[in-house]
Order: C-alpha cells, then structure tokens, then sequence
C-alpha cells in the first residue's frame, strides 16, 4: 500500500541532537535561581522524565516546585518563576530545527503527504508549540505530556494515525531510536526508519534503540524518497 502519512519523532529527529553538556548547561540555568547545585538538579531532571514526559507533575511551576522540594529545598514563588523563565529560555534552544527540516516537511507535503509529529516530551514544548516554525508544517501532533503515556505505548501510535485520517500500515515513522519509538512503529504496522545522521552519536537520549536492525536513513532529505509516488495520469486512457 502507498504511504499516506509521516510522522517523524521531534528531538534528534528533526532537531539537531542534544550532547549531555549541553543538558548539563540548561540544568545549571534552572538551577541557579532556586539554589540548588546545577549536578543536583540534573540529577532531579532525569530522574523524573517519566513523570515529567506524562505530565504527571502538573505545569511547569508545579513540576518545579515539586522536583526542588525532592532536592532539599524550598523556594519561593520568585525563584520559581525566574527557574521556569530559564527552562523555557534553555529549551527554545533546543526547538531549532535542522537545516533540511522544513525543506524535508514542504516536500512531503507538497506531495498531498499528511505529516505528524509523535514526542516524547515535557510541557515545555506543549507550552511552545504554536510559536515554532515546524506547527504550521505539521498536520497533527501527539505530545507525550498531553497524553499522559509515553513511547512505545502502542495507543500514542494509533493516535497520531487517526489524527492524521490514516492507517498504521500506511504511515511511515522517522526517528533516531528514542523511548524504543522504531520498535513501537513497526508493532503497530507502520514502516519504520531510524534517522541516523552524523551526530547522532552525540545525543544523549532515553531508551535509545542503538540495536536496531531496521532501515536507517543520514539526513531528513533522503525521506521523500522513501514514500511511493501516487499515481499521475501522463496520457489518455487507451481505447
């Protein structure tokens, strides 16, 4: 069956990858108005991504509040607000796209494609969404946070299908391997491929699948080529 849609995973797929310092530098941002030691709060982060990547903190001053209170301390309300203002200052650096990005999504589009986004992802990105370039060029999204589940939860696949007016087995899956995503796609029915571009060893990812033995492909431009043409008509029918 012909592709219809494609749904491609945000972080390290169509943002460039994010090395471990670089976590360490947006931590540390964060962490000095609360005055918590920037290791500290590091520590506090990965170690709540489940509950923060299901929302299950609350907004981003409740996650806060909460995650401080864990690391010793108690801040007050201003501290907690200017902590939230560098989160978001911090992460809208990791929202910019890479460069073959929106080339990548304006042709597949451009091809009468239905293009979503499945993340795995904290409120911060749900928060920002609308502002970013990539919301115009996405036709559905499904937000772990929002949806209270995280890959490789087979109903986040099936969500962002029927988001898009698919089925499973024609939706093709981009992403770099993150929260076992490939495995998920391909139970579901969906062709799968892994974006393994030349930085990819650098990110620093959950439950990366480094293992899997599907099809990968190097940039978002080699996409278009993965998805069958539908048919044109170059002539009149034959009597």
């Amino acid at each position: 069956m012909p592709i219809t849609a494609v749904i491609f995973d945000f972080f390290g797929t169509l943002t460039p990858s994010t090395p471990a310092h670089v976590w360490d530098e947006n931590a540390a941002r964060s962490a000095a108005p609360l005055g918590i030691p920037a290791r500290t709060w590091r520590t506090a982060l990965d170690a709540s991504f489940p509950e923060r990547a299901t929302g299950s903190l609350g907004d981003l001053t409740e996650t806060f509040r909460t995650l401080a209170l864990r690391s010793g301390a108690e801040p007050d309300d201003e501290a907690l607000e200017a902590a939230c203002t560098a989160r978001l200052a911090a992460q809208r650096e990791l929202y910019v796209l890479r460069d073959d990005a929106v080339p990548t999504l304006t042709a597949l589009r451009a091809r009468g494609l239905r293009v979503g986004v499945l993340s795995d992802c904290t409120t911060e990105l749900a928060r920002t969404w609308s502002q970013l370039p990539v919301a115009e060029l996405v036709d559905a999204r499904v937000l772990s946070c929002e949806e209270g589940r995280r890959k490789p939860d087979p109903e986040l696949f099936h969500l962002i299908a029927r988001h898009l007016g698919a089925a499973t087995r024609d939706c093709l899956y981009i992403g770099d391997g993150g929260g076992h995503e490939l495995t998920g796609a391909t139970d579901c029915g969906m062709r799968a491929f892994m974006l393994r571009a030349t930085d990819w060893a650098d990110n620093d990812a959950h439950a990366r699948e480094d293992d899997w033995p599907g099809p990968y492909v190097s940039t978002l431009t080699d996409v278009p080529a993965l998805v069958e043409p539908s048919p044109t008509v170059t002539g009149q029918p034959s009597a």
